[in-house]
């Protein structure tokens, strides 16, 4: 980079801050925090704990927001008032040290735009995520459990916390189902982008003859909904289905039937939990899955009509991404159409810059 080229990004950057700020709208928000700081204060507050629990999330994401674009604001400053005194100065060593911090720059002024692009209500709320292997046999299986892996690995690297709600391994490798909710804020305003099916191209682990396959897996996400989303299920709506929980649990796990499958009738929208200890507790999480399940279907119908993308089978030519090992090694988003070369740090949870890439292709 020389010198031009970082004074076209400043320009760049600077732009698009003043974007965000139209939209995200500072003095609103600080307003709309004082207004939640004097409800806070009223002495019956507390006594109602949903209500103060949905009133301390939004003051998060609202103090998050503006503090990612206040601290973003002061980073893009400081920087350009460098290289204003490093030009006047002709100091080459500061001059170098801003080219090579570019990138980390453009990146702050990326992940706030995000930041602010997920403003809708269901991006604040939790994740529920299911992941399903496709055409592929057990290379699908063990596919599934890559993904599966990858996930728990970028949630931690978020600090986002992990509950699994149903877990069905594979019959050889792998696993066969996995549901489980990742919590966080934002957690579905990220994860959504994840939501479809998914393309792994490798030299078999499974083949002797070390030939090539591929494999696909279907991760379908939705948000957990909450008290504020009203979706009701009639019991006459579903079909009940229990059956003793399969793999690790314990002796209670294992001889009772304390698994629950719920299927919706209208729409054929299966869920299941075998997590839990009492069949109880594993059909009230089933009811929430479902019940956030069939909100993701209204969102995706929705969707659907807005730019034509119906709801795909597991298979050949509709991936979302495809992950390549060999011949070479490449992660290409086809709705980015951005390749990456990182594969092996993707897999193991660094995906903050793919997801971000997509989301600013899905909201511009």
């Amino acid at each position: 980079m020389d010198e031009y080229e970082y004074t076209e990004l400043l320009k760049e950057l600077t732009n698009k801050l003043s974007n965000i700020k139209s939209i995200l709208k500072p003095d609103e928000v600080a307003s709309q925090l004082e207004d939640i700081k004097a409800v806070e204060q009223d002495p019956g507050f507390w006594s109602d704990q949903d209500r103060a629990k949905k009133v301390s999330k939004s003051k998060n994401a609202l103090l998050n927001k503006l503090k990612r674009f206040d601290t973003t604001s002061t980073i893009l400053n400081d920087a350009i008032e460098l290289f204003d005194m490093a030009k006047e100065e002709s100091d080459d060593e500061t001059l170098t040290m801003l080219y090579a911090e570019a990138g980390e720059l453009k990146k702050a002024v990326q992940g706030t735009e995000i930041e602010v692009m997920l403003s809708a209500d269901e991006d604040q709320l939790d994740a529920i995520v299911s992941i399903r292997p496709g055409a592929g046999g057990t290379e699908s299986c063990d596919w599934a459990n890559m993904l599966y892996r990858m996930y728990l690995r970028w949630a931690d690297n978020r600090g986002f916390g992990v509950e699994l709600l149903d877990f069905q391994p594979g019959d050889e490798t792998g696993i066969k189902d996995v549901s489980f909710v990742i919590s966080g804020l934002n957690a579905y305003g990220y994860m959504k982008v994840e939501n479809g099916i998914h393309r792994l191209v490798r030299i078999s682990p499974f083949d002797s003859n070390a030939k090539r396959h591929t494999s696909f897996s279907s991760v379908m996400v939705s948000p957990q909904i909450d008290d504020d989303i009203d979706i009701v299920i009639e019991d006459k709506d579903i079909r009940v289905d229990t059956y003793r929980a399969s793999g690790a649990g314990g002796q209670h796990v294992n001889k009772t039937e304390s698994a629950v499958r719920l299927t919706h009738i209208a729409t054929g929208v299966v869920v299941q939990c075998q997590n839990g200890r009492s069949q109880h507790k594993n059909k009230a999480s089933a009811m929430n899955m479902l019940k956030s399940r069939l909100y993701e279907l209204e969102l995706e119908k929705q969707k659907a009509l807005k730019d034509g993308t119906p709801k795909s089978e597991i298979g050949w030519g509709h991936q979302i991404r495809s992950y390549v090992m060999q011949p070479y090694q490449q992660i290409k988003d086809n709705r980015s159409n951005i390749g990456y070369s990182n594969i092996d740090a993707i897999l193991d949870g660094e995906l903050d810059k793919l997801m971000e890439d997509v989301l600013i292709v899905l909201n511009t």
